[in-house]
């Protein structure tokens, strides 16, 4: 059963051209999976039914698993299942009428204007490193890339005279950002001097590098952010992607419309972008009721 994983994630990568890191999320929930059912004493696949997947996800479940962690691990149970029947290893796909468990849509955490600016303002542009993190916070919140994006990042992809940049997302879809001036200015900075410094008499496609002059890891970028927020002494909880979020919410609040706000997040269904209106209509709601005559 292992050996077919392996081919699954093989598919996924060469022929889909997923991602590294979703690739690795199929791989490990698959593997409990794979757990599960050999501790149920079913060894092969053709042997799972529609029944064993519902008791998979009740198993999860009595975890205390997340209603969104057991739709993921669902969703990459679906595709294993559909790629081997399409395949002829299986002659039946079990998991054609199982339902995915109901979600809560929640509205992410984002940070208020003057949090982004605490936070941003925060490196010592002094030295070489604060050079660089400065330029990786200004052009998380001027383009809402996600992280793994941003380290992905190619130099040859940015082009700051016109102030644009070239992304490359999820399932090597690409779209292009615009770039604000104060992202491009912090950009030329980091280009101007730290860069070079990093990467001594070595050369790398990577825009932003760390002070051995290798390609930042996301890791990397998250300890950074989380050390900006504890020094701005932001209160609320930072996540990887809090500049993200605030850059879409940010927007929205403006008067951006939903379709170009998802074109700049790279979303492919615009009904994962509809959840930052929630927070737009939780400030009409305050709105509207400081200022109708019938509140």
């Amino acid at each position: 059963m292992k050996e077919l994983i392996d081919s699954f994630l093989d598919y996924l990568s060469v022929e889909r051209g997923l991602s590294k890191n979703t690739i690795i999320a199929y791989r490990q929930d698959l593997n409990i999976y794979l757990d599960f059912l050999m501790g149920r004493g079913i060894d092969a696949l053709s042997r799972v039914v529609k029944n064993d997947i519902i008791e998979f996800m009740l198993f999860e479940k009595d975890k205390m698993i997340s209603p969104t962690s057991i739709s993921r691990r669902l969703a990459a149970i679906r595709m294993f299942h559909r790629f081997l029947t399409r395949e002829r290893v299986l002659k039946s796909d079990p998991t054609v009428l199982i339902d995915s468990p109901k979600l809560w849509k929640k509205v992410p955490d984002t940070l208020s204007l003057n949090e982004v600016e605490a936070l941003i303002s925060q490196p010592d542009v002094r030295t070489r490193q604060g050079i660089r993190d400065k330029a990786i916070l200004e052009t998380l919140y001027a383009t809402g890339m996600r992280v793994s994006e941003s380290t992905d990042l190619k130099a040859n992809n940015v082009n700051l005279d016109i102030g644009f940049l070239r992304c490359v997302g999820k399932g090597n879809k690409e779209r292009v950002i615009p770039l604000g001036k104060c992202a491009i200015k912090s950009i030329n900075r980091y280009l101007e001097s730290s860069r070079q410094d990093f990467l001594k008499n070595k050369t790398s496609e990577y825009l932003f590098v760390s002070r051995c002059g290798a390609k930042l890891s996301r890791q990397s970028v998250w300890k950074l952010i989380k050390r900006y927020a504890k020094e701005a002494k932001i209160k609320k909880p930072i996540k990887v992607h809090s500049l993200r979020h605030s850059f879409a919410t940010h927007l929205l609040e403006r008067g951006a419309d939903l379709r170009s706000v998802q074109e700049m997040l790279g979303h492919s269904n615009i009904s994962t972008t509809q959840i930052y209106t929630h927070i737009d209509r939780n400030r009409l709601k305050t709105i509207h009721k400081m200022f109708h005559p019938r509140p």
